[in-house]
């Protein structure tokens, strides 16, 4: 029987999780990292928890409101269905919704690294990702919990017009990161085992996640 993309996509991201210490300096992270993480975008994934619902326990998803009017009711909707799958729930750069929800931690972007070490002080037991794009986030992002490298392979969204970094140009960032990298940008489920021996501790993904996991 031929694989699911959703399993495809699970079993690299797993297969990644447990490897990348064998290329990457990054520590053992203090906590564990989900393998996928699904990022929400208003515009791409307009009903995010239907797709939360299907994720495989132990994955992650990031919901990134960039200011809807409707942000806590959805998000309070995602707390729901990631509670009940077993998935954790990060808030795109929110503090104040992700404590009010009751979320898993927050998602930096690159522009706000700077909050990483003040967040991780003030919530102790959240988890603190951050966007990065090229070798000056990757410096930048020791504060951090996890980075979000991007794009590794051509993307949409907001990395559509940036040069894609190639598993091999990925590779030398991630050996270089003080902290676990995860991969994003035009990751499927046929180019995803391309990725194996990256460094990369998990992969991340939008509409590509969507697609493998949310309802058909």
């Amino acid at each position: 029987m031929s694989r699911t993309d959703a399993e495809i996509l699970w079993e690299v991201a797993c297969g990644l999780a447990r490897t990348a210490a064998e290329v990457s300096r990054a520590p053992a992270p203090r906590r564990g990292l989900p393998p996928l993480l699904f990022f929400t975008d208003p515009a791409r994934t307009p009903r995010p928890w239907e797709t939360a619902a299907r994720l495989p326990a132990g994955a992650g998803l990031v919901f990134r409101h960039f200011g809807a009017p409707d942000a806590s009711a959805t998000a309070r909707r995602l707390r729901d269905a990631t509670a009940a799958a077993g998935v954790r729930l990060l808030i795109g750069l929110d503090a104040g919704l992700a404590a009010e929800v009751g979320a898993d931690g927050v998602h930096l972007p690159e522009r706000a690294l700077g909050q990483a070490q003040g967040l991780a002080a003030a919530h102790p037991g959240w988890l603190v990702t951050g966007a990065v794009h090229g070798a000056d986030g990757i410096a930048r992002g020791g504060n951090l919990h996890a980075m979000v490298l991007s794009p590794v392979f051509v993307a949409g969204g907001a990395s559509a017009a940036r040069p894609a970094l190639r598993p091999a140009g990925f590779r030398a960032l991630a050996v270089s990161a003080a902290r676990p990298v995860y991969a994003l940008g035009g990751i499927t489920a046929r180019n995803a085992p391309a990725l194996i021996g990256c460094g990369a501790c998990g992969l991340a993904g939008v509409e590509a996640i969507q697609a493998a996991f949310g309802p058909s």
